[in-house]
């Protein structure tokens, strides 16, 4: 989870409330946030939600503070002009990084602090919810220092020059990513196209080449600097406006008077747009979920108190939410909020008032009935992780992506996605393994997380189960006899018809055919999907839909639970 530092006194003073830090430790629960350390002034604040980046700075919390401390109730309002100034977007930037949005904030008073919480805000939202600037990357400038309209281009290699950021002689492109810090460390995300991204002012001065460094003279904020020019790029018009919207409204908090752009692709968008979103919450749904029989204005005091609107209608509040909050995909969204308002040490535990026992279910059951018949046959168990990344699961095997279920706000690509099937699991465990001795025999049963659009969420939960074996000489036949032993012992009759599979060698894999179903795979791993895993020895491997083969059993039972193992 992301931390920041905080002056206490900044804070006090965005709040205009007078606050000690042991006040503030208790309060700032209903931010999301928990206070971690103490060091003079400076507040370390760990914030407990990923998905909400407007909450990673001073001004952020303080914003939601206010609606506690009543110092201001319901939805922030950012007010907007227009600033008459335009980013004149080129089609050459299609190819290399297509979307840009920005704005103006004028009558700033900068202090240490403030430029402190600008910058760290910036980099936080750059790092995480940008995705280490590939998805969106911000850059503030200098306004008094720009002469609009302002191009998004882009320049050969060496097709300019410029100052860069904390340096004193010209570079160009090229030589920035090969000198600069900023440049070497960002590279690999412009340097595969045959010229980079470049915003210019209408005198040809660079403002920067995005995503990687601003120019040292229109890109260097300090105290005397009054007014300033935000832009974010990125690929995703909704994540940079996002991005966008969040840093103007820490500037207006601050005391800005933002101002709007004209960003000029083939048709117009104005940017930022402040309008606020909608969403319906059951009200019903709501007091069941927190368990509180709240009344139609609490409720609305509650969603005012967590900086929302609300508006009755029928059965249902329709709520308003600022379009900085990109986390609201769902009504429990919402109704967290209200919890959270209500506060949860406030809530009274109460003694179920029915009598039941556990038990386990029966799919469980029969998962550990597979999980005794494949350690019989010699295999060890495994246990991986459910997030995993697309290279794993498509690249390295070798077929084509498909759509999957993502995880939006990740923290790392490599955990970016929720898998969809276990056999990349299992390779990637023989990677971390190759100094252990042979032949290596592992299998894992695990969820899989398959696209349903027919599902309230969209997806569904699948158990799979994989055996995998590793040798010096492994092929075929081995994995097909285990698989056929595994097959027999449940009673389970099938067939194999012959398949092709990116991630298998032709002719030596097959689909499994039983109760005319496809529960699943068999074959001998692709040598280029060995080399892409960087496995020395030959592997093989089988993969089947455990639900599938519940059911087929199940009904062979007629009806019954599957007897114990």
């Amino acid at each position: 989870m992301p931390k920041i530092n905080v002056s206490l006194k900044d804070l006090q003073s965005l709040l205009g409330k007078k606050i000690t830090a042991k006040q503030l430790e208790d309060n700032l629960l209903y931010a999301k946030c928990e206070l971690d350390e103490i060091d003079g002034d400076i507040l370390t604040i760990d914030v407990k939600d990923s998905n909400r980046p407007d909450l990673w700075s001073c001004e952020g919390i303080a914003r939601q503070l206010k609606g506690y401390y009543g110092l201001e109730r319901g939805l922030p309002k950012f007010l907007v002009s227009d600033s008459k100034t335009a980013v004149i977007v080129d089609k050459k930037v299609n190819n290399v990084r297509p979307k840009i949005a920005a704005a103006i904030v004028k009558g700033l008073n900068f202090t240490e602090e403030s430029i402190i919480q600008m910058i760290q805000l910036q980099e936080k939202i750059c790092q995480t919810y940008g995705r280490n600037r590939k998805l969106a990357a911000i850059g503030v400038y200098d306004m008094d220092k720009i002469s609009p309209p302002i191009r998004y281009t882009t320049v050969k290699p060496e097709g300019i020059k410029f100052i860069p950021l904390d340096f004193k002689e010209e570079l160009t492109p090229k030589e920035i990513l090969e000198k600069h810090p900023k440049g070497k460390e960002y590279r690999h995300l412009i340097d595969k196209h045959s010229e980079y991204p470049l915003l210019i002012d209408s005198n040809n001065g660079v403002l920067s080449m995005p995503p990687i460094i601003n120019s040292d003279f229109t890109g260097k904020v300090t105290e005397k600097t009054k007014n300033v020019f935000v832009e974010v790029t990125g690929y995703d018009i909704e994540r940079i406006k996002t991005a966008l919207n969040i840093m103007v409204a820490a500037l207006a908090d601050r005391g800005g008077k933002v101002f709007s752009v004209e960003v000029l692709y083939d048709k117009e968008i104005i940017t930022p747009d402040f309008s606020e979103r909608n969403i319906g919450v059951d009200t019903d749904y709501c007091r069941k979920i927190i368990g509180i029989d709240f009344s139609d204005s609490d409720l609305s005091e509650l969603l005012k108190k967590a900086r929302l609107n609300g508006t009755k209608k029928g059965k249902k509040i329709i709520i308003k939410y600022p379009a900085y909050r990109s986390d609201i995909m769902h009504q429990r969204d919402i109704i967290e909020d209200i919890a959270i308002a209500y506060g949860y040490n406030n809530m009274k535990p109460e003694q179920p008032r029915i009598a039941t026992i556990g038990d386990s279910l029966l799919e469980e059951d029969f998962s550990d009935k597979v999980r005794e018949i494949i350690i019989g046959l010699g295999f060890q168990e495994i246990m991986t992780y459910t997030l995993t990344s697309r290279e794993n699961l498509f690249k390295k095997m070798n077929i084509r992506e498909e759509k999957i279920a993502e995880i939006e706000n990740y923290i790392s690509i490599n955990w970016s996605v929720l898998r969809s099937w276990l056999l990349p699991s299992c390779l990637e465990f023989l990677t971390n393994n190759m100094h252990i001795e042979y032949p290596q025999k592992v299998f894992e049963i695990g969820d899989c997380v398959a696209i349903n659009e027919k599902k309230e969420t969209k997806t569904e939960d699948n158990r799979k189960m994989c055996c995998t074996i590793t040798d010096s000489k492994i092929s075929y036949d081995e994995i097909s006899s285990v698989m056929n032993a595994f097959m027999k012992i449940l009673g389970i009759n099938y067939k194999l018809k012959k398949s092709s599979h990116g991630s298998f060698l032709p002719g030596r894999c097959a689909d499994i055919i039983a109760d005319k179903k496809l529960v699943g795979m068999v074959g001998e791993i692709h040598p280029s999907v060995l080399n892409n895993w960087d496995l020395e020895k030959p592997a093989a491997a089988f993969e089947v839909d455990i639900q599938k083969i519940f059911q087929i059993v199940s009904s062979n039972k007629k009806g019954s639970a599957p007897p114990p193992a």
